[in-house]
C-alpha cells in the first residue's frame, strides 16, 4: 500500500507548559514545547509508526483506518 496522500488528524493541545499532540486515527501520541514542534514530533512518530507496521507485516491492518474518505471533528461541552 503506498502511503502518499494519506491524511490524519492530530490534535494539539497545552499540558503544563508543553504541547501534547495525538493523531487520532492511529493512537499515537508525542510532544513538543512549542506548537510547531508538537507537529513535527507527531509526524516524525506517524513515520515510524508506520514504518513498524510495514515491516511487522500489519499495515494493511490499518489500511481501512488510513483510507477512510469520511473524517470529522468537533468540539463540544459537557458539564464536569
Amino acid at each position: 500500500m503506498g502511503l502518499a496522500n494519506v491524511r490524519l488528524t492530530v490534535l494539539i493541545r497545552e499540558e503544563e507548559g508543553v504541547y501534547v499532540s495525538k493523531c487520532q486515527e492511529l493512537e499515537v501520541a508525542s510532544c513538543g514545547d512549542t506548537p510547531e514542534g508538537a507537529l513535527d514530533n507527531i509526524q516524525e512518530a506517524i513515520e515510524l509508526y508506520l514504518e513498524n507496521a510495514r515491516e511487522l507485516g500489519i499495515l494493511q491492518d490499518l489500511e481501512p483506518i488510513l483510507r477512510s474518505p469520511h473524517k470529522f471533528t468537533s468540539v463540544i461541552e459537557v458539564d464536569v
